[in-house]
């Protein structure tokens, strides 16, 4: 079983938001490890499928929700995708619908959205609310 806090971002695959993400997320909610599902443009993915693709985000959510017992999941979109080239406006209301796909999945997790902007900054577009708790 493995020890520490974790947290499961759903992020680009492009390496540029990966870090800024999870630096992000360990130092906002005090997170140990951030397991990393990767995708091109995950947050127009979680939204328009395809459903195999969908199916293995959220396969992989539950890895790191089962397993590692992560009580918070982000989707991060970023400036300069080339999995997604649309508009911030357009990527950042992507990302509060992926939000809400996710959490229509049902993990005991708090879910966020965030928007890496083209200063490689973290704005939360969605929050979901506190996070959850777990029986110790």
């Amino acid at each position: 079983m493995a020890s520490g806090k974790f947290a499961a971002a759903i992020n680009c695959i492009d390496g540029r938001a990966q870090r800024p993400v999870s630096e992000w997320i360990r130092v906002q909610f005090a997170i140990d490890f951030v397991d990393t599902i990767t995708q091109p443009g995950p947050e127009k993915a979680l939204i328009q499928g395809p459903q195999t693709v969908i199916a293995a985000l959220r396969q992989n959510v539950g890895v790191s929700v089962n397993a590692h017992h992560s009580q918070l999941i982000a989707v991060a979109a970023h400036f300069d995708c080339a999995g997604n080239p649309v508009s911030h406006e357009e990527h950042k209301a992507q990302v509060k619908a992926a939000c809400q796909v996710i959490a229509e999945w049902g993990y005991p997790a708090r879910v966020v959205g965030l928007w890496v902007n083209e200063w490689w900054q973290i704005e939360v577009v969605a929050d979901s609310g506190q996070m959850a708790t777990t029986a110790q």
